[in-house]
């Protein structure tokens, strides 16, 4: 069976403003949730702009040198431009197990997943979230943000992975809050940065991650019946 049948993968040919791509991801939702839609996975690049989730603090603004755009995901600061890949999730949670918590380790490990298949050794990092690899030297580095929102159970937003921005645009903000590390990229670590190439990564290892929400679903359907 084909699990991806049911979802519309689109890959968005030109970059697109952070603001209309927003606009057009709240009306997918919202028409998912009236069961007017189908799910969609959404693969695009924006120009350069900061984004503000709901626990930005405006002293991490360091440099409004792009558009500094208020969004409704979690998190803090985050930065989007060229060479970033950007994938926003419109899912619903209704059939594939209502429990957030999971479904962003779920996330995280499709990333992960994805970025192993470019060579890439990425990981998760105790109390920071988002996806975590070493540069040449062995410092801990961040190579990809994750922000995330849900509403009647259905996702919306999702992750960014640098694959080759100016990671000078950073300097701007404080990347989701933590001072203290870097943010790399897969063209700094010498590794495949272009779209075509990531996307196919994130195709070949897309079922997984569906297959770990599904178990998520099905696990929530034995407590319930348990439970009665």
């Amino acid at each position: 069976m084909d699990l991806t049948t049911e979802i519309e993968w689109r890959v968005e040919p030109t970059r697109m403003p952070y603001q209309d791509a927003l606009a057009t991801m709240e009306a997918r939702a919202a028409a998912v949730a009236a069961g007017d839609a189908r799910e969609l996975v959404w693969l695009l690049e924006h120009p350069p702009v900061y984004t503000a989730g709901t626990s930005a603090n405006p002293a991490e603004l360091l440099d409004p040198r792009f558009p500094v755009v208020q969004t409704g995901r979690g998190g803090r600061f985050t930065y989007h431009g060229p060479g970033q890949r950007v994938g926003y999730l419109v899912l619903d949670l209704n059939t594939r197990g209502r429990d957030i918590r999971h479904f962003i380790c779920s996330l995280e490990g499709w990333l992960i997943d994805a970025l192993a298949q470019l060579g890439i050794v990425a990981f998760r990092a105790p109390g920071r979230i988002g996806i975590w690899t070493r540069t040449a030297d062995g410092a801990e580095a961040k190579i990809g943000a994750i922000g995330v929102r849900v509403r009647r159970w259905v996702t919306l937003h999702g992750f960014a992975i640098n694959l080759a921005p100016d990671l000078s645009h950073f300097t701007g903000i404080v990347p989701c809050g933590l001072p203290d590390f870097a943010v790399t990229s897969a063209r700094e670590l010498g590794k495949a940065s272009d779209f075509t190439t990531f996307d196919a990564a994130l195709a070949a290892t897309f079922p997984a991650f569906l297959q770990r929400l599904r178990g998520s679903a099905e696990n929530s359907l034995e407590a319930k019946a348990g439970s009665d």
